[in-house]
């Protein structure tokens, strides 16, 4: 049986029939990346033989694989009654999931193909193979209350913020940990002692340093006795006032159970011969510590023992309970915060498959002791997760690839089944590639089987998730005698909006060539705007949706993108106050959709804008490195994503003064500027006709040349 190739371009067709055994498809944006990788399905099936069972199709969404089964079954259905069903909106997504598995199982050729998720994968591959690696009736356990719906009857009954959470109060059992967790907050969330110097903060007093009982004080070395006072259950006042004979002054600590006072002495004390007379006329006990002291805290706090210790009454309670919900009663937030970085670390680390042990080595390496502290408190708290996970039976998303990859290396024969079974690779979107994802795709391959990979590193947005650009960029290195086929003929919007994209995306220096042009013509340039305040901007957006609403245009057929979701908040209100009903989505979710019209909002520079770059904090470097330009091309890249989202219409809007520089990588012969002008700031001036040099409306004659007005 003849494939029918006829409605695909000769590009199209050459990847199609390509019998490389290692392959990449470099799509552009609208290029039909989608309709190619299906074709060669189709074509693998009937020009080549190959039995479906042998075809592994991999997504990176569920939405996407469903897309996958459904542009089969539409193929496949000569009837077009799945088709019609679909296009039904009135049809409930469960009413659709319940057809696609009914058209599924009719046609056995679909339903032999493997179209899965990499999770999806894995998670069949360990339920049914996993035994000897891991429980293999595990639950999955995720970090939100609702798992994806595939999962959700296997998911457990805690997300991972209640396991941490749960974690990190058994940890504060131990007095030491509970008192590191929290100096460590006090430190770096409370008096953000690690910013430039107090920079925005200026206590009246100078009292920037909290103490674990929650005074203030004005030095990290008096913090230090006043911390080491309250971990030995010693009461204290910090600076009571007394006035012993002459005058009034405050002592820096007194300790009533002992009847001491201390004074801790630096280059920055006021001189102390006039206290000490008080001291001695009062004959209270005086004892002064020196800042010199405080270099070594094995002999600081020995002399703190001796000086305080010794005088308290033989019966003393030195140590007492603490409860880790009295400590952080008024530091709920801050507890949220760090286990939301603990979070991000036990992601990355999986993600990067890098031993706890490296991190600890590495945290400990770095010149800053905020980073150094955060990964004394926060590994032994990633180790105790790890370890709970395993005894409860639960696996993360990063764990069933990394699961999987283990039971393949440690039991090759089941690695091998699969190797046997997958003859053909097919994967979708493989700029989003992470490391864990690679390894497993390199651990299904063999010198035999094929791998047939489709996607755009120009549209690679998910570094922040853990995507490696760099497996897209050098496939030929990531895999051997690969052959690159690209795509560059854009079927979805116009020629202006597929030339300002790409003389955007020129501007990264990380990137494949290929020069996409479009099938589309019009005579419509791209619309930018700069209202000189965000106001003028949502008035524009407005009448621009009418005008499009006037012309045809539905409300499914515009939509606004942004960088951050806070950017739409005006926009929406005023559309909803003018009954203007669409869609608004982040740039990131908006990731291979498409409208007839595009508004890109928030198109200004600096924070707030786009780009907007966002330097991860140096705790995250200790695991992956951040590059500020790697970062910016991922911006561009983004902003790519958006400007090709777009059909027919696309508008830009920008404030005047304050335009993104993304803008001026767009050529003016793509775009039509437009702006409100601006009010005069001075008074209309008259000039004279003859020499332009400014007069009075009274003059009859110049003063500066003698030329006559009238």
């Amino acid at each position: 049986m003849k494939t029918d190739l006829s409605k695909l371009n000769n590009k199209q067709i050459e990847a199609v029939v390509s019998d490389s055994k290692r392959t990449l498809v470099l799509a552009g944006a609208g290029s039909g990346k989608t309709k190619t990788l299906l074709q060669k399905i189709l074509y693998l099936i009937e020009e080549k033989g190959v039995n479906p069972a042998n075809i592994l199709a991999i997504t990176f969404t569920k939405n996407a694989a469903n897309e996958m089964l459904d542009r089969l079954i539409i193929a496949a259905d000569k009837t077009n009654e799945y088709a019609t069903f679909i296009s039904n909106k009135k049809h409930s997504k469960r009413q659709i999931d319940e057809k696609r598995f009914f058209f599924k199982r009719k046609f056995s050729w679909i339903n032999n193909l493997t179209i899965k998720t990499f999770h999806s994968l894995c998670y069949s591959i360990l339920r049914n193979y996993g035994v000897n690696e891991f429980d293999n009736r595990f639950k999955i356990v995720t970090d939100k209350k609702n798992t994806a719906e595939e999962f959700e009857k296997y998911s457990a009954r805690e997300t991972a913020p209640d396991i941490l959470n749960k974690l990190l109060i058994k940890q504060c059992e131990s007095k030491d940990y509970l008192l590191s967790l929290k100096r460590y907050l006090l430190d770096y969330m409370v008096d953000r002692i690690h910013h430039e110097p107090h920079k925005g903060y200026h206590p009246r007093d100078g009292k920037f340093y909290t103490c674990l009982n929650g005074c203030k004080v004005r030095s990290k070395s008096e913090q230090y006795i006043a911390d080491w006072l309250y971990r030995h259950n010693i009461k204290f006042v910090y600076e009571p006032r007394v006035n012993f004979s002459d005058f009034s002054f405050h002592p820096d600590f007194f300790i009533p159970e002992a009847n001491v006072y201390i004074e801790h002495v630096s280059d920055r004390s006021y001189p102390m011969q006039d206290k000490e007379k008080q001291f001695r006329k009062a004959n209270k006990l005086l004892v002064k510590t020196y800042e010199k002291q405080t270099k070594n805290t094995a002999m600081f706090n020995l002399a703190l023992e001796r000086i305080v210790k010794n005088r308290l009454p033989a019966d003393y309670h030195y140590n007492s309970a603490l409860s880790f919900e009295e400590e952080f009663s008024a530091h709920h937030n801050d507890i949220y915060q760090f286990l939301r970085e603990v979070m991000q670390v036990i992601d990355m680390v999986k993600v990067e498959n890098i031993p706890l042990e490296k991190v600890y080595h590495d945290s400990q390496q770095d010149q800053h002791e905020r980073v150094r502290n955060f990964y004394r408190i926060a590994l032994p708290l990633v180790k105790a997760y790890s370890d709970y996970c395993t005894n409860k039976s639960y696996l993360d998303f990063n764990d069933m690839i990394n699961k999987t990859i283990d039971l393949f290396h440690h039991r090759p024969e089941i690695a091998e089944k699969f190797q046997q079974q997958y003859k053909t690779i097919l994967v979708d979107e493989f700029q989003d590639v992470n490391n864990l994802q690679v390894d497993l795709l390199k651990l299904l391959l063999t010198q035999d089987n094929k791998l047939f990979c489709v996607g755009d590193d120009w549209q690679s947005i998910y570094g922040f998730r853990g995507s490696n650009v760099d497996y897209i960029i050098n496939f030929v290195n990531h895999f051997l005698n690969a052959k690159i086929i690209k795509l560059d003929l854009n079927y979805r919007s116009t020629q202006h909006i597929v030339g300002a994209s790409n003389e955007v995306i020129r501007h990264n220096k990380h990137r494949l060539d290929k020069a996409l042009h479009a099938s589309n013509t019009s005579k419509q340039k791209i619309e930018m705007y700069a209202g000189s305040c965000k106001d003028d901007n949502v008035e524009y957006a407005v009448q621009q949706v009418k005008r499009l609403n006037d012309t045809g245009y539905a409300k499914e057929d515009i939509l606004f993108l942004y960088r951050r979701s806070k950017m739409f908040a005006p926009y929406f209100g005023r559309l909803r106050q003018e009954n203007l009903q669409f869609t608004g989505k982040t740039i990131h979710s908006a990731k291979g959709l498409e409208a007839k019209a595009v508004f890109i909002i928030g198109l200004t520079e600096g924070y707030g804008g786009f780009p907007d770059i966002w330097m991860e904090d140096r705790i995250y470097q200790v695991i992956k490195e951040s590059n500020h330009d790697m970062l910016l091309e991922e911006e561009r890249r983004l902003f790519y994503v958006a400007i090709t989202r777009a059909r027919e219409r696309l508008f830009m809007l920008t404030e005047r003064g304050n335009e993104s520089s993304f803008l001026q990588e767009i050529p003016d012969n793509y775009v039509y500027k437009s702006s409100d002008s601006l009010a005069p700031v001075t008074d209309d001036i008259l000039l004279c006709k003859h020499c332009k040099a400014p007069i009075e409306e009274a003059f009859a004659f110049c003063p500066h040349c003698g030329g006559k007005m009238g």
